[in-house]
């Protein structure tokens, strides 16, 4: 993977305005505003499927100020949303990158909702991942992509990248899913089952196949670029970026059909290719040890190419050593699951080697998988960590995508992945943990009071927006009920978060914060807006669709002024 002078290079095949690196929300975003400044485009996508890790993903967006939070009467405002951004990224991130974000993310959502078929909607209590902090909004500022029918797509839907979630035929919104956690315990939960049940048969008799979360946004954002006219090549890797002699990126070098073209960009690159989270060898160069490709859930393909060459090209990086973190079970030949709700129910600890707690299980996910690492010592290792519960608990909540009084998949226990005890002593010997019994006597006198005296479980919104509210604490529930399970978790991610490090218009900068001329990027390519922390649910699709935004907004600006 090179990048190689325009001169004395054979002739470009072919030329487009923009070009974009990626199929992700960040690489559609930034091919539907082109199509909107009237640019042509062609996007480049690595692998055969496109959607990148936007298509596995809850598809949510956290974009303070948007119209959507006005018309739910949230009254959010630029300087509260300012505040909260200040009080959880604080000064990691310049200001001007994060007025820029507050700036850019609202006009965004507007004009997509006004001039293509990208549509969300609020989801309603989701609040901020720090509600508590100054400028946090316990109601929460996430939207989330409206359910779209994947036939709308026609020929376009088979090449989409799937999610593959355990929803057994059914299609539900992240807002549907809180509820329908709670169907055994809940009249909402119920009354949500009954909902997304009628829903998938009127699907089955109408013909239609539904798609929601980042399934819905990618088929929306696909559908939109269709209808505007842009190009979008698959199984064509990036092999190098094209330089003018003056060092202006012009174009780029992709494999297609065996071969390696050329490819001009009259106005501009734009990386969207995702970080390095299924490469080892960055992954142990920048990340805490220990790490792992099988911990991530990002989308295959993310191997640093963009990192890499703009690294080539003297490009200044950032947050290198931090990911999206996702606290995950990886059973045996499957692939991780995310435990989002999951550390938010009633009736399960998570303890260390020794068999210990280290922190409040329902803390936002990347929170927890920093307090992971943090809490990490040798003779009581966090990686892997045990996941606690009992059959109550097992039998009430949704698990690990299995649903209420659903078995363990027998392989689960065959392969040793599951540990099952009838007493908690036993369960203590099974996974090494000697001090697990008494750790789960003194949370049980935690469950007795509602009030977790060691770490405050229960005491955020967030914490109870996925716990049991037929409980006096939501997120506490004695584990006396055998039989009593364990299950190994590890800090896995949804992506990393360092890259290169961009401007307020997605510049590529060096390292003296000069741009590299006709060189932008956004998503996880490029250094997070966010720092080192996770402020609400879509903080990272946001930031990567209206950085996006802003770069082909300044790439049109540039070509205006040429013609």
């Amino acid at each position: 993977m090179t990048t190689e002078p325009a001169e004395p290079a054979e002739p470009a095949e072919s030329a487009y305005d923009v070009v974009v690196v990626g199929s992700g929300a960040a690489g559609l975003a930034a091919a539907v505003t082109a199509r909107l400044r009237g640019l042509s485009v062609l996007v480049v996508e690595k692998t055969d499927k496109y959607g990148g890790s936007t298509a596995l993903s809850g598809g949510a967006i956290w974009v303070p100020g948007n119209f959507h939070l006005d018309r739910a009467g949230l009254a959010d405002t630029y300087a509260k949303a300012r505040a909260y951004l200040d009080a959880t990224v604080g000064d990691r991130v310049p200001a001007a990158r994060k007025d820029a974000y507050l700036s850019h993310g609202p006009r965004m959502v507007e004009e997509f909702h006004d001039r293509t078929e990208i549509r969300f909607m609020y989801t309603p209590g989701y609040s901020d991942y720090f509600p508590e902090a100054q400028g946090g909004m316990a109601q929460g500022r996430s939207i989330e992509p409206c359910i779209v029918d994947l036939k709308r797509l026609g020929e376009l839907g088979a090449s989409m990248r799937r999610a593959g979630l355990p929803t057994y035929g059914l299609t539900m919104t992240s807002y549907d899913f809180r509820f329908l956690n709670m169907v055994s315990r809940t009249w909402a939960g119920k009354k949500t089952s009954v909902k997304v049940g009628f829903r998938a048969a009127l699907a089955l008799a109408t013909g239609r196949k539904l798609l929601s979360l980042g399934e819905a946004l990618v088929a929306r954002m696909r559908l939109s670029l269709d209808r505007l006219g842009g190009d979008l090549w698959l199984s064509a890797p990036l092999t190098g970026l094209v330089t003018d002699p003056a060092g202006r990126v012009t174009g780029v070098r992709v494999l297609r059909g065996g071969r390696e073209v050329t490819v001009a960009a009259r106005g501009g690159v734009v990386l969207a290719s995702g970080g390095f989270s299924h490469d080892q060898a960055l992954r142990e160069k920048h990340l805490p040890a220990p790490t792992s490709t099988a911990w991530t859930h990002a989308s295959e393909g993310q191997s640093g190419d963009a990192l890499r060459l703009g690294e080539e090209l003297g490009a200044a990086t950032d947050l290198l050593d931090k990911v999206w973190g996702a606290p995950s079970v990886c059973p045996p030949g499957e692939k991780p699951f995310f435990l989002v709700a999951d550390r938010g129910i009633p009736g399960m600890v998570i303890v260390n080697e020794a068999g210990e707690r280290y922190a409040n299980e329902a803390l936002p996910y990347h929170a927890f998988v920093d307090r992971m690492y943090a809490a990490d010592r040798p003779e009581a290792t966090t990686v892997p960590s045990w996941l606690v519960l009992d059959a109550r608990s097992k039998a009430r909540y949704i698990f690990a995508g299995l649903f209420p009084g659903q078995p363990f998949p027998k392989k689960w226990l065959e392969s040793g992945f599951l540990k099952k005890a009838d007493t908690l002593e036993e369960l203590a010997r099974q996974i090494a943990a000697p001090g697990l019994p008494a750790t789960i006597s003194r949370f049980n006198t935690f469950a007795e009071t509602g009030v977790d005296v060691d770490f405050g479980r229960g005491e955020s919104v967030y914490d109870r927006y996925y716990g049991d509210p037929t409980l006096p604490n939501p997120n506490l529930a004695p584990i006396d009920k055998g039989p009593f399970y364990a299950v190994p978790v590890h800090p896995g991610d949804i992506g990393t978060k360092g890259g290169l490090v961009t401007d307020t218009d997605g510049r590529v900068l060096r390292e003296d914060s000069t741009p590299i001329p006709g060189l932008y990027a956004s998503g996880n390519c490029s250094a997070a807006v966010m720092g080192e922390t996770y402020p609400g649910p879509g903080a990272t699709i946001g930031p990567a669709m209206a950085f996006s935004w802003a770069a082909v907004n300044a790439i049109a600006q540039a070509l205006a002024r040429t013609v």
